[in-house]
Protein backbone atom coordinates (compact mmCIF):
# COMPACT_ATOMS: atom_id res chain seq x y z
CA UNK A 1 0.00 0.00 0.00
CA UNK A 2 1.28 3.46 -0.89
CA UNK A 3 1.95 5.94 1.91
CA UNK A 4 2.24 9.67 2.55
CA UNK A 5 4.08 11.51 5.31
CA UNK A 6 2.17 13.43 7.99
CA UNK A 7 4.16 15.04 10.78
CA UNK A 8 7.06 12.61 10.21
CA UNK A 9 4.73 9.62 10.39
CA UNK A 10 3.81 7.35 7.49
CA UNK A 11 0.08 7.23 6.76
CA UNK A 12 -1.74 4.90 4.35
CA UNK A 13 -4.70 6.70 2.70
CA UNK A 14 -7.45 4.34 1.59
CA UNK A 15 -8.43 6.77 -1.16
CA UNK A 16 -8.11 10.27 -2.55
CA UNK A 17 -11.28 12.26 -3.22
CA UNK A 18 -10.86 14.99 -5.84
CA UNK A 19 -12.91 18.05 -6.71
CA UNK A 20 -13.26 18.95 -10.37
CA UNK A 21 -14.02 22.43 -11.72
CA UNK A 22 -13.58 24.35 -8.47
CA UNK A 23 -11.98 27.49 -9.96
CA UNK A 24 -13.87 29.63 -12.47
CA UNK A 25 -10.85 30.65 -14.56
CA UNK A 26 -9.73 27.02 -14.89
CA UNK A 27 -13.21 26.06 -16.07
CA UNK A 28 -12.96 28.76 -18.74
CA UNK A 29 -9.50 27.73 -19.94
CA UNK A 30 -10.73 24.20 -20.63
CA UNK A 31 -13.97 25.45 -22.21
CA UNK A 32 -16.09 23.61 -19.65
CA UNK A 33 -19.39 24.66 -18.13
CA UNK A 34 -19.67 25.82 -14.54
CA UNK A 35 -21.31 22.81 -12.83
CA UNK A 36 -24.61 23.10 -11.01
CA UNK A 37 -23.31 20.79 -8.27
CA UNK A 38 -19.93 19.82 -6.89
CA UNK A 39 -17.99 17.50 -9.23
CA UNK A 40 -16.24 14.71 -7.30
CA UNK A 41 -14.18 11.72 -8.39
CA UNK A 42 -11.77 9.33 -6.68
CA UNK A 43 -8.21 8.15 -7.09
CA UNK A 44 -7.24 4.83 -5.54
CA UNK A 45 -4.32 4.12 -3.21
CA UNK A 46 -2.17 2.85 -6.09
CA UNK A 47 -2.42 6.34 -7.64
CA UNK A 48 -0.41 7.83 -4.75
CA UNK A 49 3.27 8.71 -5.19
CA UNK A 50 5.86 11.17 -3.92
CA UNK A 51 7.65 11.17 -7.29
CA UNK A 52 6.74 12.88 -10.56
CA UNK A 53 6.96 10.42 -13.42
CA UNK A 54 6.84 11.39 -17.08
CA UNK A 55 4.09 9.38 -18.76
CA UNK A 56 3.49 10.96 -22.15
CA UNK A 57 3.58 14.30 -23.95
CA UNK A 58 -0.21 14.45 -23.52
CA UNK A 59 -0.06 14.23 -19.72
CA UNK A 60 -0.68 17.47 -17.82
CA UNK A 61 -0.26 18.49 -14.21
CA UNK A 62 -2.82 20.23 -12.02
CA UNK A 63 -1.48 21.77 -8.81
CA UNK A 64 -3.83 21.50 -5.83
CA UNK A 65 -4.21 22.39 -2.16
CA UNK A 66 -4.83 19.11 -0.34
CA UNK A 67 -6.17 18.11 3.06
CA UNK A 68 -5.70 15.01 5.19
CA UNK A 69 -8.78 13.80 7.06
CA UNK A 70 -8.80 12.52 10.64
CA UNK A 71 -11.89 11.91 12.79
CA UNK A 72 -13.99 13.25 9.89
CA UNK A 73 -12.27 16.62 10.15
CA UNK A 74 -9.65 18.50 8.14
CA UNK A 75 -6.55 17.65 10.17
CA UNK A 76 -3.54 18.08 7.88
CA UNK A 77 -2.66 20.17 4.84
CA UNK A 78 -0.27 19.64 1.95
CA UNK A 79 0.00 20.10 -1.80
CA UNK A 80 -0.30 17.71 -4.69
CA UNK A 81 -0.31 17.20 -8.43
CA UNK A 82 -3.36 15.66 -10.07
CA UNK A 83 -1.87 14.16 -13.23
CA UNK A 84 -4.21 13.76 -16.17
CA UNK A 85 -3.76 11.98 -19.50
CA UNK A 86 -5.56 14.70 -21.41
CA UNK A 87 -5.94 12.87 -24.70
CA UNK A 88 -7.55 9.88 -22.99
CA UNK A 89 -9.77 12.08 -20.84
CA UNK A 90 -11.02 14.02 -23.86
CA UNK A 91 -11.94 10.78 -25.60
CA UNK A 92 -13.72 9.42 -22.52
CA UNK A 93 -15.64 12.68 -22.07
CA UNK A 94 -16.71 12.62 -25.72
CA UNK A 95 -18.18 9.14 -25.18
CA UNK A 96 -19.78 9.97 -21.83
CA UNK A 97 -17.51 7.48 -20.06
CA UNK A 98 -15.88 7.67 -16.62
CA UNK A 99 -12.38 9.13 -16.19
CA UNK A 100 -10.44 6.45 -14.29
CA UNK A 101 -8.12 5.57 -17.20
CA UNK A 102 -7.15 9.25 -17.49
CA UNK A 103 -7.16 10.23 -13.82
CA UNK A 104 -6.61 7.20 -11.54
CA UNK A 105 -3.63 5.47 -13.15
CA UNK A 106 -0.66 4.45 -11.00
CA UNK A 107 1.41 7.48 -9.95
CA UNK A 108 -1.26 10.04 -10.89
CA UNK A 109 -1.59 11.58 -7.40
CA UNK A 110 1.74 13.12 -6.43
CA UNK A 111 1.94 14.55 -2.91
CA UNK A 112 4.23 16.55 -0.68
CA UNK A 113 4.45 15.77 3.00
CA UNK A 114 1.48 16.94 5.08
CA UNK A 115 1.63 19.18 8.16
CA UNK A 116 -0.94 19.85 10.85
CA UNK A 117 -3.57 22.38 9.81
CA UNK A 118 -3.03 25.42 12.02
CA UNK A 119 -3.91 29.06 11.45
CA UNK A 120 -6.65 30.79 9.49
CA UNK A 121 -7.83 28.44 6.76
CA UNK A 122 -9.16 31.42 4.82
CA UNK A 123 -5.56 32.63 4.41
CA UNK A 124 -4.33 29.56 2.49
CA UNK A 125 -2.45 30.33 -0.71
CA UNK A 126 -0.63 28.11 -3.20
CA UNK A 127 1.94 29.10 -5.81
CA UNK A 128 3.17 26.62 -8.42
CA UNK A 129 6.30 27.26 -10.46
CA UNK A 130 7.17 25.42 -13.68
CA UNK A 131 10.91 25.68 -14.30
CA UNK A 132 11.03 28.72 -11.96
CA UNK A 133 8.17 30.54 -13.72
CA UNK A 134 4.92 31.13 -11.80
CA UNK A 135 2.35 28.91 -13.53
CA UNK A 136 -0.56 28.53 -11.07
CA UNK A 137 -1.86 30.56 -8.14
CA UNK A 138 -4.65 29.46 -5.81
CA UNK A 139 -6.30 31.09 -2.81
CA UNK A 140 -9.25 30.32 -0.56
CA UNK A 141 -11.20 33.17 -2.14
CA UNK A 142 -10.81 31.75 -5.65
CA UNK A 143 -12.38 28.40 -4.70
CA UNK A 144 -16.03 27.98 -5.70
CA UNK A 145 -16.45 25.37 -2.97
CA UNK A 146 -14.50 25.97 0.24
CA UNK A 147 -12.69 23.15 2.08
CA UNK A 148 -15.33 22.63 4.78
CA UNK A 149 -18.11 22.59 2.16
CA UNK A 150 -16.19 19.94 0.25
CA UNK A 151 -15.71 17.80 3.34
CA UNK A 152 -19.39 18.06 4.28
CA UNK A 153 -20.51 17.12 0.77
CA UNK A 154 -18.25 14.06 0.64
CA UNK A 155 -19.41 12.89 4.07
CA UNK A 156 -23.05 13.21 2.96
CA UNK A 157 -22.66 10.07 0.84
CA UNK A 158 -19.22 8.51 1.45
CA UNK A 159 -17.21 7.40 4.48
CA UNK A 160 -13.79 8.92 4.95
CA UNK A 161 -11.18 6.93 6.85
CA UNK A 162 -8.40 8.50 8.89
CA UNK A 163 -5.61 9.39 6.48
CA UNK A 164 -7.80 9.86 3.42
CA UNK A 165 -6.92 12.86 1.27
CA UNK A 166 -9.07 15.54 -0.34
CA UNK A 167 -7.73 17.35 -3.41
CA UNK A 168 -9.63 20.63 -3.68
CA UNK A 169 -9.29 21.35 -7.40
CA UNK A 170 -6.86 23.27 -9.57
CA UNK A 171 -6.70 26.95 -10.59
CA UNK A 172 -5.99 28.19 -14.11
CA UNK A 173 -2.62 27.49 -15.66
CA UNK A 174 -2.70 23.72 -16.20
CA UNK A 175 -0.42 22.53 -18.95
CA UNK A 176 1.49 19.51 -20.17
CA UNK A 177 4.96 18.80 -18.78
CA UNK A 178 8.11 17.33 -20.27
CA UNK A 179 10.85 15.01 -19.12
CA UNK A 180 13.18 16.82 -16.67
CA UNK A 181 10.73 19.69 -16.10
CA UNK A 182 10.86 21.01 -12.54
CA UNK A 183 7.66 21.77 -10.65
CA UNK A 184 7.80 23.56 -7.30
CA UNK A 185 4.81 24.31 -5.08
CA UNK A 186 4.78 26.72 -2.15
CA UNK A 187 1.92 26.69 0.36
CA UNK A 188 1.28 29.60 2.70
CA UNK A 189 -0.95 29.96 5.78
CA UNK A 190 -1.18 33.34 7.51
CA UNK A 191 1.45 34.52 4.99
CA UNK A 192 3.92 31.97 6.36
CA UNK A 193 5.52 29.32 4.14
CA UNK A 194 4.49 25.90 5.51
CA UNK A 195 5.21 23.64 2.51
CA UNK A 196 7.95 24.02 -0.09
CA UNK A 197 8.10 21.00 -2.37
CA UNK A 198 9.89 20.47 -5.69
CA UNK A 199 9.77 17.55 -8.12
CA UNK A 200 11.63 16.79 -11.32
CA UNK A 201 9.90 14.72 -13.99
CA UNK A 202 11.79 11.54 -14.77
Amino acid sequence: MNKIKYEDKEIIPSKVVCVGRNYVEHIKELNNEVPENMVLFCKVNSSISDKLKFFSKETRFEGEICFLVKNKQLSGIGVGLDLTKADIQNYLKSKGLSWERAKAFDGSAVFSEFVRLNGDIESIEMKLYLNDNLQQHATYELMIYKPQQILDEILSFMSLEDGDIIMTGTPKGVTNYKLEDRIKIELFIDNKLVINKEWEAN
